[in-house]
């Protein structure tokens, strides 16, 4: 990992509210409002927004826990804006705390913990995980 990370930094991203991103299960559309599934996504792809300067080569950031609170709906065509704050760094992990808002107005909050490993350390892992099904 590339030095230089720090906590308090910040990344975010805008999010354009469309209807791939309604409450839906099966194809069968629950809420015509932005999803809980949608939010964990776009509070994972802010967080890597951290990471992302500092993975080396031969590293990789892996997801390890997401936590996420949706407080409130929004419709299509409406804008969200999602904000990552790195609040722990020890050796490789990661710690974010997310907000996601709709002007202003709160509409989720969350965690997301990353770390950064070796990409050959994750491949005999997803590798380990075929044999063992097996």
């Amino acid at each position: 990992m590339k030095p230089g990370m720090e906590i308090g930094q910040k990344a975010v991203i805008d999010i354009h509210v469309t209807p791939d991103m309604y409450a839906q299960f099966e194809g069968q559309i629950v809420h015509p409002a932005y999803s809980t599934v949608s939010m964990v996504y776009h509070m994972e792809w802010c967080a890597r927004q951290i990471i992302l300067p500092y993975i080396e080569e031969h590293e990789e950031g892996i997801g390890a826990d997401v936590k996420v609170r949706h407080i409130s709906p929004v419709p299509a065509g409406e804008e969200l804006q999602a904000e990552a704050t790195l609040t722990e760094l020890k050796g490789n992990k990661i710690v974010c705390e997310l907000e996601i808002t709709h002007h202003g107005t709160l509409v989720g909050k969350g965690e997301v913990t990353q770390f950064i490993l070796q990409k050959e350390q994750i491949s005999a892992s997803i590798e380990q995980a075929k044999t063992a099904q097996k």
